[in-house]
C-alpha cells in the first residue's frame, strides 16, 4: 500500500493537536493510576495515555520495565479514567501480549525503527488488525530507514499509522539529549503530509526545560501531535528522571502553547518551516565555529610550544583564495565570504594571543 494513500481513522477523532502523556515507564499500579488522575484532575488535554512496559537499554543489568504485569495496569487506567493507552513494543511477543492485554495503541522505538527484520516481524505480528502504530525516526539521521518502517507496516495492511520525531543521536555534546535535526523531519512532513507528525521533545530535550520551546516550534510548523513524558513523582522515577514533568506542570505547558490554525495562509506554514530550517543552520553554524576556534586554541598551543609567530602570511592567502573560490562556486558574493572569513581569522588570532599570554 503506498503510504500517500493512507487514510488515518483512528487520528482523525481527536481534536488536534493530539496529546499523549504519561510516564516513561510502567513502575507500579499505584504510580500509573496517581499519574492518570492527576492528569485527568489537572484538566490538560490528555487523550493518549502511555508508559513504556519493556525498556530497550543502552547498557545491561538496568531497568528494561516491568514486563507484561504493566500490561494490566494500563487496562486499569482506561477503565477508571477513560484514556486510551499505548505503549512500546519491539517485537511479535510484545505485539501478541500489548493486543491481549487491549493496549489501544502501539509505537516503535528508535533502536527498532532502524532494524528492518524487527520492523517485519512486528509488521507481520499487526497484519489483519486495526490497530493505531507510531514510528518513532531511528536513533540515526536516516530518513529512508524512517519511511522505510512505515512501508512494512503499510504493506502489512496497517492504515492508522503517525511518525514520531525524538531526535538523532549525536556524538557531539549539545543543548539537546537528542538533536532535533528538523530538515529531516520536515522533509518527511513534505513527502507525507497526510501521515501525521508528532514530536517528542521530552528524547530531544532530555530535560524539563526546553520542551515547551521545542512543542512549540513543532506546532509552528504544523505538527499535529506532542508527546511529553508525565509522572506523578518525576525525581523518583527509575527511568529518564530527568526529563519527566509532573501531571500539573504538563498542564500549564500545554496551556500556554499557542496552536496554529491549520487554515491559515500556505504562506504563513512556509514561512515559519523556512525559519525554523533558519535557527536549526543557525545553531550548526555556532556549533562548527564553536569547534574550529577550539582547533585555533590547540594550534595557538603548539605555536608558543615552538615559539611561532601567530599569523603565518601563507597560509592566510591560501585561506582567503580558497574562500573566494568556493564563494564563486556555490554562487555566492565573494565579498561577503571573504568579510565572513576575515571575522573568524581575527577571533582566531584574539584565541591564538590569549594561549600566548597565558603560557
Amino acid at each position: 500500500m503506498d503510504l500517500k494513500n493512507i487514510q488515518n481513522e483512528w487520528f482523525s477523532q481527536f481534536a488536534q493537536p493530539l496529546i499523549i502523556a504519561g510516564p516513561c515507564s510502567a513502575e507500579s499500579e499505584s504510580q500509573m493510576l496517581e499519574t492518570a488522575e492527576r492528569i485527568r484532575k489537572s484538566e490538560a488535554r490528555v487523550s493518549v495515555f502511555r508508559a513504556g512496559i519493556w525498556k530497550p537499554r543502552t547498557k545491561p543489568n538496568g531497568f528494561e520495565g516491568v514486563g507484561v504485569i504493566g500490561l494490566s495496569w494500563l487496562k486499569k487506567v482506561k477503565e477508571d479514567f477513560g484514556f486510551q493507552t499505548a505503549t512500546e513494543v519491539a517485537n511479535m511477543h510484545h505485539v501478541q501480549a500489548a493486543i491481549d492485554a487491549d493496549v489501544d495503541v502501539l509505537w516503535i522505538g528508535a533502536r527498532t525503527t532502524v532494524n528492518p527484520f524487527a520492523v517485519q516481524e512486528i509488521a507481520n505480528a499487526l497484519s489483519g488488525t486495526r490497530k493505531p502504530v507510531l514510528v518513532k525516526n531511528p536513533v540515526n539521521p536516516d530518513l529512508a530507514l524512517w519511511i522505510g518502517a512505515l512501508e512494512r507496516l503499510a504493506n502489512a495492511g496497517i492504515t492508522n499509522l503517525a511518525a514520531i520525531h525524538r531526535g538523532f543521536s549525536t556524538y557531539r555534546k549539545t543543548n539537546y539529549r537528542n538533536v532535533p535535526n528538523w530538515q529531516i523531519a520536515l522533509d518527511f512532513k513534505n513527502q507525507y503530509p497526510d501521515i501525521p507528525l508528532i514530536v517528542d521533545p521530552s528524547h530531544i530535550c532530555g530535560n524539563r526545560t526546553g520542551l515547551e520551546a521545542v512543542a512549540q516550534e513543532a506546532l509552528n510548523v504544523g505538527y499535529e501531535g506532542v508527546m511529553i513524558e508525565t509522572h506523578c513523582n518525576p525525581d523518583a522515577a527509575w527511568s529518564d528522571a530527568s526529563q519527566q514533568i509532573t501531571p500539573e506542570v504538563l498542564a500549564e505547558l500545554l496551556r500556554n502553547l499557542q496552536v496554529r490554525n491549520n487554515d491559515a495562509p500556505v504562506f504563513d506554514e512556509e514561512l515559519e518551516r523556512y525559519r525554523t530550517l533558519i535557527s536549526e543552520l543557525d545553531y550548526q553554524l555556532i556549533d562548527l565555529l564553536s569547534q574550529r576556534m577550539n582547533v585555533s586554541a590547540q594550534i595557538g598551543k603548539l605555536k608558543t610550544d615552538h615559539n611561532v609567530t601567530i599569523f603565518q602570511p601563507e597560509r592566510w592567502k591560501i585561506i582567503t583564495e580558497y574562500a573566494v573560490r568556493k564563494a564563486e562556486e556555490t554562487g555566492m558574493s565573494a565579498d561577503f565570504i571573504e568579510r565572513i572569513f576575515k571575522t573568524i581569522h581575527e577571533q582566531s588570532v584574539d584565541v591564538q594571543n590569549n594561549i600566548m599570554r597565558t603560557r
